[in-house]
């Protein structure tokens, strides 16, 4: 199966998108689909081109995505927060001459800057008028490459992840059998769509089984309350900030149309997910994936969940922990999380030897460290190259962020590892109070002092407002880490 072909045999009548209270059903999505890719085909695009796609989360994305691969185009969907500049650069990188748009971009001058030629923009609007010339169907290999992903660019440069229809469709298909998904199901996409998280879990999962996406297009938790009973929405997946604002702003009656919860894009706090489950009734099922990955890897079955795991493997996936000389560890031994199977990448567009590094041995090496237990579930320890060493001792930080969040005033923290002359890196930790609470900095540090070993215990604490985040909810560490060099240098000063 061609990826645009997963719309085609689901019932005309069945509702499909809704956004803004506004339904198209299948068939209506069917030929938006068709006339927009004729409108690309009729605008040049031919088979293999790049074509962006920028826009925030609406129904016209969905029309969109599918209609730039039916054209045979490769989509390349922005994140829509992207300044001009980091735009341009995936222009240039990507070699493309098309980007759809719901409202077009000031793009000259930063494109001019990157020696980047033409770039046609075609808004939702132009795509909606007849097309030129009839839509001619385009000979296409479920192992073409359909979408390129990239990358949060937190290390350097943001790199090009190509996926393939094979990619994608498995990867929503073995995670719609480990989180069963039916027709009458009506999925909140409160994700943002550029990000694959939202597209395989709210987007591909329903549409593949032929259920109702509403579209949500910022989150705020008044709206989704509202979306949620007035559509009687049955599933919802989400960060753990999403999950935190449950958790603290909604009724057990708001969410009693929910038959799950799924949680990934960043680590779910333990105590969040059992303050969640004792207010609900209803677990989170935490999931792990990545860009790379089509994204996801593994997930807690609803049937059996551990808190703190990210859960087995899907039943098309394959995982192994392994170690600096990549052979498989044994259970509950900490090492490098790889995976392989059909949701794993083509390969980073334009870098041969990064993907050698990547996918060497035929496993995609994450990054992330991580054990597995005697049942198969596995459990991060962190970033492979967020490790902090202090005085010759590993620290993770995400333990010591688990202990910060028992805190009754911590609402939220990140631990990152700073250059130190002693001890060649320090722990440094950067704490969001809940509001009306206080703390110190010395009684943070005696109530770790009481959890975890000495060295483990942050030598620095920062209070601030709000943490550098992605638009998935990820902290962004590298960002975290510059601004703790700054902010120790201001301290010294």
């Amino acid at each position: 199966m061609l990826f645009y072909e997963i719309i085609d045999s689901h019932p005309a009548a069945a509702p499909a998108l809704i956004c803004q209270d506004k339904m198209l059903t299948y068939g209506q999505v069917r030929e938006e689909v068709t006339l927009w890719a004729a409108h690309l085909q009729s605008c040049g695009v031919r088979q293999g081109d790049k074509v962006g796609l920028f826009s925030k989360n609406c129904s016209e994305f969905v029309l969109a995505y599918l209609a730039i691969i039916k054209a045979g185009g490769v989509v390349v969907p922005f994140n829509f927060q992207l300044a001009a500049p980091e735009v341009a650069y995936i222009v240039q990188d990507a070699g493309m001459k098309v980007m759809v748009t719901r409202q077009k971009l000031e793009l000259e001058a930063a494109l001019r800057e990157h020696g980047c030629g033409a770039l046609k923009q075609l808004d939702f609007e132009e795509l909606r008028q007849p097309a030129a010339r009839p839509y001619e169907a385009v000979a296409m290999d479920e192992n073409d490459n359909c979408t390129i992903i990239y990358t949060s660019g937190t290390t350097g440069q943001p790199k090009g992840a190509m996926l393939s229809h094979r990619n994608l469709l498995a990867n929503a298909a073995g995670f719609t059998q480990r989180v069963l998904m039916y027709p009458e199901d009506k999925t909140l996409c409160v994700l943002p769509m550029y990000h694959c998280f939202a597209w395989t879990v709210s987007v591909t999962g329903p549409l593949l089984h032929g259920g109702s996406i509403i579209i949500q297009e910022n989150y705020t938790l008044a709206e989704a309350l509202r979306l949620i009973q007035r559509y009687q929405i049955t599933q919802f997946a989400g960060v753990p900030t999403m999950i935190q604002m449950f958790e603290k702003g909604a009724e057990p009656q708001q969410l009693a149309s929910l038959r799950f919860f799924i949680c990934g894009g960043a680590s779910l706090p333990q105590k969040l997910a059992k303050d969640f489950k004792k207010k609900f009734g209803k677990p989170v099922q935490e999931g792990y994936g990545l860009s790379e990955a089509s994204p996801v890897c593994t997930v807690n079955p609803a049937a059996k969940i551990k808190v703190g795991s990210i859960g087995p493997q899907l039943p098309n996936v394959t995982v192994e922990i392994r170690d600096e000389a990549d052979r498989k560890v044994p259970d509950g031994t900490v090492g490098e999380l790889c995976a392989r199977g059909d949701n794993v990448m083509l390969g980073y567009l334009n870098r041969p030897e990064e993907t050698a590094v990547t996918l060497r041995g035929g496993w995609l090496h994450t990054g992330d460290l991580a054990y597995q237990d005697e049942e198969g579930y596995i459990f991060i320890v962190d970033r492979l190259k967020d490790m902090i060493i202090t005085g010759g001792e590993n620290v993770y930080p995400r333990e010591v962020e688990e202990a910060l969040y028992h805190h009754p005033a911590v609402q939220e923290n990140s631990v990152v590892g700073v250059p130190d002359k002693l001890r060649g890196q320090a722990v440094c930790a950067y704490v969001v109070l809940k509001e009306g609470q206080e703390a110190t900095k010395p009684q943070l540090r005696r109530f770790l002092m009481e959890r975890l070993a000495g060295y483990k215990v942050p030598k620095y604490f920062f209070f601030c407002e709000q943490l550098p985040k992605n638009g998935t909810g990820k902290v962004l560490k590298t960002a975290l880490r510059e601004k703790a060099i700054e902010d120790l240098v201001n301290r010294q000063n």
